[in-house]
């Protein structure tokens, strides 16, 4: 009788310039509020290291959430822009397992985008799990955008180029605000960009069997804590698919979106499923799975060669949304 390969210990291996690189970085084997604690201490990458060299027009705000709590935005806009001609926008959600990072966590990769399209980049820091839970996050992230496009003039914006872009859990907030616009019919979002995105808190997929135990960048014990921090009081309850995008019933009438992922992660099989879903509910979605990549991969080592490729693909694909009449950065 053949295995269920849910339970199977077999797994896709890594890429080899992957494996040697990731053979240099400590891993985890748990997470827990010990260990979160002490992570939460190692800040993101300075912006002003970032921000070096780039010409780069940078202003600090927030914005108030509902309940009044301060949403901070940095909006980050190429230098000299002519407002005269409005730029398409990225709105970013950095990742951290929903428990940690900042709105300069990978802030590296939507500012290729500042480079290479001219779009002006706005990042939002949502409150965190534990501290917030529910729909708190997806929330934060929700009014910052609103607060975007109904500021689109000022920012020197064009309302009708709004991406909403996120890596891991900031990819899954980005499909929940998605939603969440979709259903409030406003802003308009003309793509969603969902890199290796953190969209289903139930951890049933064959890629999070293959990637339990031991240490990893984020392995499925990992994914339950960050899942239960943010669920709180909703664990076992009807979980909103603006929370877990997975959940969701519906995914028709949703924007042009990007997903991709690595063969070697969690949330391979979760990634390729939404995808899927979208087609089926009659939408476009561009999906790609990187043979060999872990979770983050081209975030964590962009100099790998399989890393510059899934960046060069993105960025292709989003040039191409934002300037269909144009050729893409990379194109001859």
């Amino acid at each position: 009788m053949a295995k269920d390969p849910s339970t199977t210990s077999a797994r896709p291996g890594l890429d080899p310039e992957l494996h040697a690189l990731l053979a240099e970085m400590p891993l985890m084997s748990e997470l827990n509020p010990e260990v979160l604690a002490q992570l939460r201490q190692y800040p993101s990458t300075p912006i002003d290291t970032l921000l070096d060299g780039r010409a780069v027009d940078r202003r600090e705000i927030t914005v108030p959430a509902p309940d009044g709590t301060p949403i901070p935005l940095s909006i980050l806009s190429p230098a000299g822009t002519d407002r005269a001609t409005a730029a398409p926008c990225v709105y970013w959600i950095h990742g951290g397992g929903m428990v940690m990072g900042d709105r300069f966590s990978q802030i590296d990769i939507p500012l290729d985008w500042l480079d290479l399209l001219g779009a002006v980049v706005i990042s939002v820091d949502h409150r965190l799990a534990p501290e917030a839970g529910g729909t708190t996050l997806v929330e934060d992230c929700y009014h910052g955008l609103l607060w975007v496009a109904e500021h689109a003039d000022e920012l020197g914006i064009d309302p009708a180029r709004i991406v909403v872009a996120g890596v891991s859990a900031g990819g899954g907030l980005a499909a929940g605000v998605t939603l969440m616009a979709r259903d409030l019919g406003t802003p308009a979002i003309a793509a969603q960009v969902l890199v290796c995105p953190m969209l289903d808190h139930r951890n049933i997929t064959t890629s999070s069997r293959q990637y339990s135990g031991g240490e990893g960048v984020w392995t499925r014990e990992m994914n339950e804590f960050g899942w239960r921090s943010v669920l709180g009081d909703l664990a076992g309850r009807d979980v909103p698919g603006y929370v877990s995008p997975a959940v969701a019933g519906d995914l028709s009438g949703l924007p042009t979106t990007y997903i991709d992922a690595g063969t070697a992660e969690v949330f391979r099989d979760e990634d390729v499923d939404y995808a899927t879903r979208i087609w089926a509910a009659g939408g476009q979605a561009e999906l790609h799975v990187w043979a060999g990549g872990f979770h983050g991969f081209d975030a964590l080592y962009p100099q790998a060669r399989v890393s510059a490729t899934a960046r060069r693909t993105r960025d292709a694909w989003l040039a191409r949304v934002l300037n269909p009449a144009t050729r893409t950065p990379h194109e001859p």
